[in-house]
């Protein structure tokens, strides 16, 4: 019998904002909690997470691990290799950490941790974000303990004897939002009296999003409109040049927002992809949405979540393929049609699962005999 004061708990995944910062969230929650929780994180090298967590506080070891290439191809080979290395390191921080119980938040690295986790008899916890589940998730699933979901039906995959559905942890709760607008609008320097149109490409950026902005630049500048665009670090030289050189005062261009409340307060429409965890923060903040899945994803799992909520007229959907042609104008009608924008926001804020975090560690917390 496990008789430690203070309960042990490893969280593994990342490669994303997306996978990240729900599991900050939850680490945050278990301190909540119990401030005196260890806690340890486990990432894929050289992934954004490396960087992430130990900023937000937290130790994090790195697994070599990579993805699969879709196509075939030799480097598939290096991956393997890549794979077997990450399931001995995993085995060797369980033996050593001596974990409670594993997280798995989905990425990379949370299919060789929890696998081995599994093997060793460690409780575990996968929570999976998107209504679609992942092909990691699904092998996982037979040694979890438990599954947090956030949508209905996820028995079609899952053990539904193991499903708690708890919604997805977001960063904060954005209960706050209305009283940070001035102080957001002087955050990024935005006047007053222009509405402001939020473009978000996930925090690697999205090319299609980014085109739509860039091919429409003469409408952005002509427009009675505000752009906070945050192209992702892979886009923002480019971006950055070209609307520097068309003198576009009133769109303010960033690599990554580290302050996305204050960019949620300023914001007026938001445009983003549809990754599950952007998706809960966006029901939360209540602001009228433009989505645009990504097609490159695994098993188109974006659609499914901005038809979620397309289907409920809690947001609008623009396929990827339509975003250049059409994206621009969209926002701009929309800015425009006060009241669409008041349904929208309405319907959205329906769908709001608050306090998924805590519900989550507290489900962590039953599992390590608490």
């Amino acid at each position: 019998m496990n008789r430690q004061k203070h309960k042990k708990i490893i969280i593994s995944g990342g490669g994303t904002g997306g996978h990240i910062f729900p599991a900050i969230s939850v680490a945050n929650a278990l301190r909540k909690i119990d401030p005196e929780t260890e806690i340890l994180f486990v990432g894929a090298e050289g992934r954004m997470e490396m960087e992430k967590i130990p900023a937000a506080g937290y130790e994090i070891i790195g697994l070599p691990v990579a993805g699969l290439y879709r196509s075939l191809t030799l480097k598939n080979f290096t991956v393997l290799i890549k794979l077997l290395k990450s399931l001995r390191k995993a085995r060797k921080v369980l033996k050593e950490f001596n974990p409670d119980v594993v997280v798995g938040v989905g990425g990379y690295a949370s299919g060789p941790v929890l696998r081995q986790a599994g093997r060793m008899g460690i409780p575990t916890l996968i929570q999976e974000q998107n209504s679609y589940a992942g092909v990691t998730n699904k092998l996982l699933a037979r040694k979890a303990s438990v599954i947090c979901v956030a949508y209905d039906g996820m028995e079609k995959y899952f053990p539904k004897e193991k499903i708690i559905k708890t919604g997805n942890p977001v960063r904060q709760n954005f209960d706050n939002i209305k009283s940070l607008e001035n102080e957001a609008l002087s955050f990024f320097n935005l006047k007053k009296e222009f509405p402001v149109i939020l473009v978000l490409g996930g925090s690697l950026g999205a090319g299609s999003i980014n085109n739509s902005l860039s091919e429409n630049i003469d409408k952005l500048r002509d427009s009675d409109c505000q752009w906070l665009w945050q192209t992702g670090k892979h886009y923002f030289e480019n971006v950055n040049a070209l609307v520097s050189v068309s003198f576009s005062e009133n769109i303010s261009v960033h690599g990554f927002i580290n302050r996305m409340d204050l960019a949620y307060a300023a914001a007026d429409i938001i445009v983003s992809r549809a990754g599950a965890g952007t998706i809960s923060e966006l029901c939360l903040v209540g602001k009228p949405v433009i989505l645009i899945p990504s097609p490159n994803v695994a098993e188109d799992h974006q659609t499914r979540n901005a038809k979620a909520l397309s289907e409920k007229g809690a947001a609008i959907l623009i396929t990827d393929s339509q975003a250049v042609s059409s994206l621009v104008g969209e926002a701009i009608k929309l800015i425009s049609d006060k009241k669409r924008r008041d349904l929208l926001s309405e319907n959205i804020l329906k769908m709001a699962d608050r306090d998924a975090d805590i519900r989550i560690a507290e489900e962590v917390l039953k599992l390590a005999g608490v």
